[in-house]
């Protein structure tokens, strides 16, 4: 840098000298440094032309200034005179005024008065020596006499240091100038035009001060450029170096013009000899052409000198720009290798299985691969500085560092790479190794399951079983570990506590296995060694013991036939030989049985590990389809592959993928591998993430649209170009149906392990885990179903959750208006799909589309829908055990539904029973409030005959424990004050139900208790029924009395118009026209049985009040439920 700032003043230096020489020697040529004056400042006056330089010389070369006729050169100022004259001696060169000038004047048309001032004038003011003055008298008798003898007489006046000559005539004049010097109105042939002179004279002048400030302006500017700061960034340095070339270039413009303008007053001087090659210059002429060739050449200097030192200046800035492009360069690559070396840093892991140690291969791969990217740019900088070196860059002190620390950093991560893959081939050996022990200890275990015990029990079967087992551990010299110390010492330098403890569990495994084997050995050998035995003379009892499973029995039976001594010994050794056999077998089935338990842990782990590579395939394919073109559908340089159709549109392809994956790759699979070592505890996975699992539902039901898609813009080069890339077989669309596959593929993996399991700790959980993906996957199933609904108006997520859906029969029996009427049944059944919401029964008529994949799915027509809060069921109907009523706003309508078997129709049933009886909690926690409310202000009535308390808290619970008739009303009400009577216009439902249909139908609802016919029948055969809308006589008990509360009596035609809490009912009385309450516990005192009456309540013994139902279609008086208008009515039987 030092060198660099030397050299850069040493060229300013040079420069300027140049420069200033240029300055000194434009002026030397102009003269400029004798007689500092132009043309240009005196213009005027040489235009007069009372004095001029011809370029004629005399015969030693002096120059010939000629003095022309002047009628008022007496009139010149001084002053005037003096510039001229100074201006014309100073034009030729320093040589030929060495010599002197000779004067020219011209007086013949003068006085010899005139012609005495202005010799005396002259020879008073010229400024330079004088070679010679020649005079030319007047030519006129008197003048021409008069001046000879005034000249005689008065030459001591005209005493110069020259001699002057008076001539008469032209010709006189030749003899001492030549007339080839002189011009033409002197007799000569000497061609000289005055303003062309002038004009010469002015253009040389100017050009030589532009030569002079060009110069100098060169000089400036080259100073500027050396005093400028050098910045420390790339931006700032390429503006200056833009800035400084845009100047440069304005002044080598500058030059090029002045070159120009040399040249051009160069052509203007040989002007007459481009026309007359015959032509001959004179000597100022001559003069002129080489003052202006030496402004021209000074010029040329001026210009090299600037271009010697910009070429300096210019390499200064562009090896500065290189040099802070480097710096910057650095920065960013040292940057990116830091974060290389950081991220190297975190990858310590050595992999827990053979598989993940295959995968960290791949991952430490694919970032080798990515960080090459910046190790190929630092070694790419490591040339160029290289080069700038090898360039001679002023800065080597500050590139050379840089050089070497990139060098360091690359070898340094060629390095840890180098060392990082050399830990995972060292890992991937010994996962190898352990699972190849595994593996050998699990087909040893599953040789041992294999072996029938009934077929050892013979020495032949021993024997084989025998020889199989020697032949398979002769296997164990090269699948299984021979030495533990050696392994540890070997792979030292990978081996942490996690796999440490792998490979003790692996070896203590084998050593387990092993140990088995020694046992089955040993048994097998016994069972092989046993020779056999005599046949011995002993009675048919005791032999037949001898095949019993059980010894006492044979025992008994033994001492009891057998009365000598022979005989009980011969029976005793024949128990003992029993005995010792039983015990062998014992021994054996306890082995077996352990065997067992080995081979399901085996199973279980075999199901555990291909969950375990299925879920890391999985993600891997899930990354691939996200890296391979998702992410590409964003890449600018693959856009133009992209169609029209396609773009704006990755959201509608892969839906939530992103989602998923980022759950598999950070959380589940993680989690997954915590449950390695006991698969059988791996529901407990499942059941902590069940919600996250939530995520495929969102993505199944974007499903459609990207299918629809895919078919659209399958053909798009995009894909093409990507599947290239991936080195895909299979194109996107097998991608996208992975996630549907895998939610999928859990219950089979789950099921397979519980069947493992069934006696394991984690059973439960896995029943658990196993029914919850169920749920998920029916609840993807419905949605993908609720999705295709066309044409409902509403939000479907206000219906609530989503319970059931199904396609069935469909038979409509409705009763509309006042009149009753029946609708005709439909002998043929509608197809509908019902849709069971929380709050809603959908019915909708189910389309096929054409099309293929999940274009081929069905959409759904909404037709109609029913309000959960005014539906009832009755399960059973008449004839068809797949039939069941759903029936709405109590049996105003009624549909028939046949599900397609017996248990969809009962699933059904089931579920919305659930609905009904949650809805039913609801009604009776909403009424216990309100009656709570009421019961803190309700007046009581003076008689306790009429009192509505009396036994009514009895006979409600009563009521809600008992099945209902279709014939009872919606439910329980309640009223803001008991004895106000209901709103007018309001009161029961405008439906009312003939006896004919209540006969028949036996429902429940959500306003009571769903309880089967038989446990009505335990409790005390069918519960008085509620009452329907309608006319009843009122019969009245005789023996009792208080009537006086009532406003109605025995005999009397009352009108039921609605029902209040606590058992009491607002009537209107046909006959008096009053209107009132009337409490059940009253009643029950009052009016006594009827034999067509339909019960209202029952409390104990007394007699229940009784009403006589005389037209139900009579009148069909409103009903105001007060509250209970919503709850559901649900027939059980029919």
């Amino acid at each position: 840098m030092r060198f660099w700032l030397r050299n850069e003043e040493m060229a300013l230096e040079e420069m300027v000298q140049r420069l200033n020489a240029v300055s000194k020697r434009a002026d030397e040529i102009m003269h400029q440094d004798i007689v500092p004056l132009c043309a240009a400042d005196i213009k005027d006056q040489l235009k007069k032309r009372f004095a001029y330089l011809s370029g004629g010389r005399g015969q030693d070369g002096c120059p010939v200034i000629t003095f022309p006729d002047y009628p008022t050169f007496s009139d010149i100022p001084d002053k005037e005179f003096q510039n001229v004259m100074t201006y014309l001696t100073s034009i030729p060169s320093s040589q030929d005024t060495g010599i002197g000038f000779i004067l020219v004047i011209d007086r013949r048309q003068d006085k010899w008065t005139s012609v005495k001032a202005s010799v005396l004038r002259i020879a008073a003011s010229f400024p330079a020596n004088l070679q010679l003055v020649l005079v030319l008298r007047p030519t006129g008798f008197f003048q021409r006499t008069l001046s000879d003898i005034a000249f005689k007489f008065n030459r001591d006046d005209f005493k110069m240091k020259v001699p002057i000559i008076m001539l008469s005539s032209v010709p006189e004049l030749h003899g001492y100038i030549d007339k080839s010097q002189l011009t033409e109105d002197l007799g000569g042939t000497l061609d000289y035009c005055h303003s062309r002179w002038l004009c010469h004279r002015t253009a040389i002048e100017s050009f030589a001060l532009m030569v002079k400030q060009t110069a100098q302006m060169l000089q400036s500017f080259g100073t500027e450029l050396a005093e400028t700061e050098l910045p420390n960034d790339v931006q700032s340095t390429s503006l200056v170096l833009s800035a400084h070339t845009e100047k440069k270039d304005k002044m080598k413009e500058d030059m090029k013009l002045a070159l120009q303008e040399g040249h051009t007053i160069l052509e203007s001087i040989r002007e007459p000899l481009a026309k007359n090659p015959e032509y001959s210059l004179n000597q100022d002429q001559l003069d002129n052409q080489t003052t202006v060739q030496r402004l021209l050449a000074q010029l040329n200097e001026t210009e090299a000198a600037f271009d010697e030192f910009w070429a300096k200046h210019q390499q200064k800035l562009e090896q500065c720009l290189q040099l802070r492009h480097f710096e910057q360069n650095f920065r960013e690559v040292k940057v990116a290798l830091d974060l290389v070396s950081q991220k190297m840093t975190t990858l310590a892991d050595v992999g827990n299985s053979l598989a993940h140690v295959e995968h960290l291969l791949k991952d430490l791969a694919n970032f080798e691969e990515k960080s090459n990217v910046s190790v190929e740019k630092a070694r790419a900088l490591c040339l160029e500085g290289s080069q700038l070196i090898e360039n001679k860059h002023y800065a080597v002190d500050s590139i050379h560092p840089k050089c070497n620390e990139l060098q360091h950093l690359c070898d340094h991560f060629a390095a840890e790479i180098g060392k990082r893959r050399n830990l995972l081939s060292k890992s991937l050996e010994l996962h190898g190794l352990l699972e190849t022990s595994m593996k050998w200890c699990d087909e040893g275990i599953y040789l041992l399951a294999s072996q029938p015990v009934d077929k050892c029990q013979s020495q032949d079967g021993a024997e084989a079983a025998l020889q199989e087992i020697e032949k398979f551990l002769e296997t164990g010299a090269e699948n299984k570990i021979q030495e533990l110390n050696k392994i540890y010492k070997e792979y030292e330098s990978i081996l942490n506590q996690d796999l440490t403890e792998h490979v003790q569990k692996v070896f203590q495994k084998q050593e387990s296995m092993e140990e088995m084997f020694h046992r089955r050995q040993v048994s097998l050998k016994k069972l092989a060694a046993k020779q056999t035995r005599p046949v011995q003379p002993v009675a048919p009892r005791p032999e037949a013991f001898t095949k019993s499973p059980c010894p006492s029995p044979g025992i008994r039976r033994g001492s009891e036939n057998s009365s000598s001594s022979e005989g009980n010994a011969l029976r005793r050794g024949n128990y003992r030989r029993a005995k010792s056999e039983m015990s062998e077998n014992q021994q054996v089935r306890s082995g077996s049985t352990g065997d067992e338990e080995e081979s399901l842990a085996i199973l279980r782990r075999h199901v555990m590990n291909e969950l375990l590579d299925t879920e890391r395939v999985y993600v891997e394919e899930l990354l691939c389809v996200l890296e391979g073109y998702a992410a590409e559908m964003d890449n600018p340089l693959m856009m133009h592959l992209i169609s029209t159709s396609l773009q704006n549109k990755k959201d509608v392809l892969f839906g939530n993928m992103e989602e998923i994956y980022h759950f598999h790759n950070r959380i589940f699979l993680r989690e997954l591998e915590n449950y390695i070592d006991c698969p059988e505890l791996v529901g407990r996975c499942f059941l902590e993430r069940m919600e996250e699992f939530q995520i495929y539902e969102k993505y199944c039901q974007n499903k459609p649209r990207s299918e629809s898609l895919w078919r659209q813009c399958s053909d798009c080069p995009f894909f093409q170009e990507c599947q290239k890339k991936l080195d895909h077989k299979l194109s996107l669309d097998s991608y996208l149906l992975k996630p549907v596959q895998r939610i999928t593929k859990y219950q089979l993996l789950l099921k397979e392990m519980l069947k493992y399991s069934k006696n394991c700790e984690g059973a439960e959980d896995l029943q658990e885990a196993l029914s919850s993906i169920l749920g998920i996957l029916k609840a993807v199933n419905d949605s993908m179903h609720l999705i295709a609904i066309t044409g409902y108006d509403g939000n479907l997520n206000d219906l609530g959750k989503l319970l059931m859906q199904g396609s069935f029969s469909v038979w409509t029996d409705h009763k509309k208006g006042h009149s009753k009427v029946k609708d005709l049944a439909r002998f043929k059944p509608m197809q509908r799909h019902l849709f069971l919401h929380e709050k809603a029964v959908l019915f909708c008529k189910k389309r096929e589309e054409n099309g293929e994949g999940y274009e081929k799915a069905p959409s759904y027509s909404y037709k109609q829908s029913l309000n959960m809060t005014a539906v009832g069921i009755t399960e059973n109907v008449k004839g068809d055990n797949k039939k069941f009523e759903i029936w709405y706003n109590a049996r105003e309508e009624v549909y028939i539904v046949q599900a397609p078997t017996p248990e969809i129709k009962a699933a059904w049933v089931n579920e919305i029973r659930k609905v009904l009886t949650s809805q039913l909690q609801a009604c009776r926690e909403a009424s216990q409030h309100r009656a709570l409310e009421q019961s803190q202000s309700l007046p009581l009535p003076a008689s306790s005959n009429t009192s509505p308390s009396r036994g009514n808290t009895k006979a409600v619970k009563k009521l809600e424990e008992r099945k209902t008739d279709p014939l009872s009303l919606e439910g329980y009400g309640s009223s803001a004050s008991l004895p106000k009577p209901p709103e007018k216009g309001k009161g029961w439902s405008k439906t009312s139900h003939s006896l004919d249909a209540s006969e028949d139908n036996d429902g429940w609802s959500s306003a009571e208790e769903p309880v089967n016919s038989s446990d009505a029948e335990e409790d005390g055969g069918a519960g008085p029924r509620k009452l329907v809308p309608g006319k009843y006589t009122v019969v009245v008990d005789q023996e009792k009395g208080g009537l006086e509360a009532l406003p109605a009596k025995s005999g009397d035609v009352v009108e039921v118009m609605n029902e209040g809490d606590e058992g009491l009912w607002y009537v209107r009385n046909l006959t008096t026209s009053k209107e009132g309450w009337v409490p059940a516990s009253s009643l029950s005192t009052l009016i006594g049985k009827s034999r067509s009456a339909q019960c209202l309540s029952s409390s104990g013994k007394s007699p229940r009040p009784q009403f006589t139902h005389l037209d139900p279609l009579a009148s069909q008086p409103k009903a105001n439920l007060r509250g209970k208008k919503n709850c559901n009515q649900v027939d059980s039987d029919s």
